[in-house]
């Protein structure tokens, strides 16, 4: 019961569930104009009432953390943008500004329902500030994917080594 904890004891506080129980994605803002990129419908029964999850994308990991890095050194790591829709769809990645140090690689093109794509986060770590920041800079930027349904951002921080 969401009314007692584990011991059996009343719950002080509101039990809060995730965000893919509740039926909607973390740090994603959904597109007011939505094209259907393919001409036929589907019209199988088991897909009939859920019209709202028949396109999108989704992040594995949903953010990258990358911890502490060394200035002056390059890293590099993968997230996957996996299709969850019903038909293919396209998605383009909006760079990140050169002085956030990120740069994402990745194939361009038509992602094929149930397929994924692997994008390469590569962060050149540099400390931005001249202040003395106790030899620890934070570098926190959302890397914007845009979708035909909705723009998606993935969180990368880090802490820079100066």
């Amino acid at each position: 019961s969401l009314l007692v904890n584990a011991a059996g004891q009343p719950r002080k506080q509101k039990v809060k569930l995730p965000s893919s129980l509740q039926g909607r994605k973390p740090n994603s803002i959904p597109n007011k104009k939505i094209e259907d990129p393919v001409a036929g419908k589907v019209n199988t029964s088991s897909l009939a009432t859920t019209r709202q999850h028949l396109s999108g994308f989704h992040l594995i990991p949903p953010r990258v953390t990358l911890g502490v890095l060394k200035e002056g050194c390059t890293y590099v790591t993968t997230v996957i943008l996996k299709n969850v829709g019903v038909n293919f769809s396209r998605f383009r990645v909006k760079q990140p500004p050169p002085h956030t140090g990120l740069r994402v690689m990745y194939t361009p093109g038509p992602v094929a329902a149930g397929l994924q794509v692997e994008l390469e986060i590569e962060i050149f770590a540099m400390v931005i500030g001249g202040e003395d920041t106790a030899g620890l800079e934070e570098m926190s930027h959302d890397i914007e994917i845009l979708t035909e349904t909705e723009t998606l951002l993935l969180p990368v921080r880090a802490n820079i080594l100066c």
